[in-house]
């Protein structure tokens, strides 16, 4: 296959869907697998130009991602691409012990040879923004510094307690950071300025990132600064948005493309581990519009007793879908009902609870021969597809009103899943209506 524009490790399975939805509304086709492909299935996609693997990364610890991140950087180097990404969430949770970023950037640097690391986590489209290296993102209509987000300042694995990054970096790596500010890349000597910056101690270059205009401006460093062989960077989906204007400016892709609606499917079946508020919204506004809500308990699905307890939601979804209803499976509804203490006790009950749940979606779509499903939870869907017996995912319908949250088509070697349409949404994704938008097939 030829070289592709642009390959990326995701560090969770609804952010590296994030990748492939903006770059596939921008004409670049896209896929997404699940792990290294075999020949085969790589195969059927060589004529993308942009190759991500949707990893666990977020959620998995400094000796995880040693074993695990050096192949499947490797692998990614070996595909030639002229920009590789390590692509996090943009909200930038993570710590020393869980998702540690920096762990991530000293594994990239030291297997591309690079100096320094440049990393992107502003992205206007998705409401987060970077000025002078402080991160901040939206939440209702408001925006918040990250330590004073609603959400993110109270995430139960990863809580955001300090918003400036390079701070929240030199807690995870011994690299030196340093910055390219909003001044610095709109001066009209900003080559000069960040090549000298770069020209002294930095490990890591933040670049800020705040509207449309420092957008470009950072994605044009990127583009100017990749080297032969391939050039690691890292931040969320804001790395590809910079990347689109300075691509589209130099001619390397055209305009965007459109997207046919799929249309609506009578059956949905949802399962979601979030416990952010913005998902219990969401699973009441879908109650509201006729879907039966099957409460889960998650100290069940992961105790001694789990395999009764899939049983037993199994045989409840399958209930209500033989009733003719959509269904969403649950383990809470908002952070009230977070139970997250107590499966802390148990180890590995976090990954085992996603896999539960993917388990009991999978049940659910071979005997009822589903063609739609979700999952909902940016933990929850990386470990939870990997249950579905899925290898790839390409984009279905881009969702430019929540983006993030696309809808998606798998494909492998399982027949029920093989076409499945499914989407991942991150908990604090998505508009209240955003399981009958899936349900309906509908854009906005």
């Amino acid at each position: 296959m030829s070289s592709p524009l642009v390959s990326y490790y995701g560090d969770d399975f609804t952010g590296s869907a994030d990748v492939m939805e903006s770059l596939a509304s921008n004409g670049i086709e896209t896929v997404l697998f699940l792990g290294i492909p075999d020949a085969g299935i790589l195969e059927r996609f060589k004529d993308c130009r942009a190759i991500g693997i949707a990893g666990t990364s977020r959620s998995e610890t400094p000796e995880w991602m040693q074993e695990h991140l050096v192949p499947a950087f490797g692998w990614l180097k070996s595909l030639g691409a002229a920009i590789c990404h390590y692509k996090v969430c943009s909200t930038f949770d993570s710590s020393p012990r869980v998702g540690n970023i920096g762990k991530a950037i000293e594994i990239g640097k030291a297997l591309f040879g690079q100096p320094a690391v440049p990393v992107i986590v502003g992205a206007p489209q998705l409401r987060r923004y970077t000025a002078f290296g402080h991160l901040f993102a939206a939440y209702q209509g408001q925006v918040y510094r990250i330590d004073r987000h609603p959400v993110m300042s109270r995430h139960p694995v990863t809580p955001m307690d300090e918003a400036d990054l390079a701070l929240h970096l030199g807690k995870q790596t011994t690299l030196p950071v340093a910055l390219a500010d909003l001044a610095t890349i709109a001066a009209s000597d900003a080559d000069a300025r960040v090549d000298a910056i770069l020209a002294g101690d930095a490990g890591i270059l933040i670049l800020d990132v705040d509207s449309t205009e420092s957008q470009a401006a950072a994605g044009r460093q990127l583009w100017r600064l990749k080297q032969d062989g391939g050039y690691f960077v890292a931040g969320s989906s804001g790395v590809e948005y910079a990347l689109l204007s300075a691509w589209r400016q130099s001619g390397v892709i055209g305009n965007p493309v459109e997207f046919a609606e799929p249309g609506k499917v009578e059956r949905l079946a949802v399962v979601s581990g979030s416990v952010s508020p913005t998902t219990e919204r969401q699973i009441r506004t879908a109650i509201a519009d006729g879907f039966q809500d099957i409460d889960l308990d998650p100290v069940s699905l992961v105790g001694e007793s789990g395999d009764r307890a899939i049983e037993e939601a199994v045989a409840s979804g399958l209930e209500g879908l033989k009733a003719g209803r959509s269904v969403i499976l649950h383990t809470a509804l908002g952070p009230a009902a977070d139970r997250g203490s107590e499966i802390d006790r148990l180890p590995g009950a976090r990954h085992r609870l996603g896999q539960a749940l993917g388990t009991i979606l999978r049940r659910l779509v071979e005997v009822e021969d589903l063609s739609r499903a979700v999952i909902a939870g940016g933990d929850t869907s990386s470990h939870a597809l990997k249950e579905l017996r899925v290898e790839a995912l390409t984009t279905l319908l881009p969702l430019p009103q929540t983006p993030g949250s696309p809808l998606c088509t798998a494909h492998g070697s399982h027949a029920p899943t093989d076409g499945l349409q499914i989407a991942l949404k991150g908990g604090q994704i998505g508009t209240d209506g955003y399981f009958a938008q899936i349900r309906d097939g509908r854009r906005a």
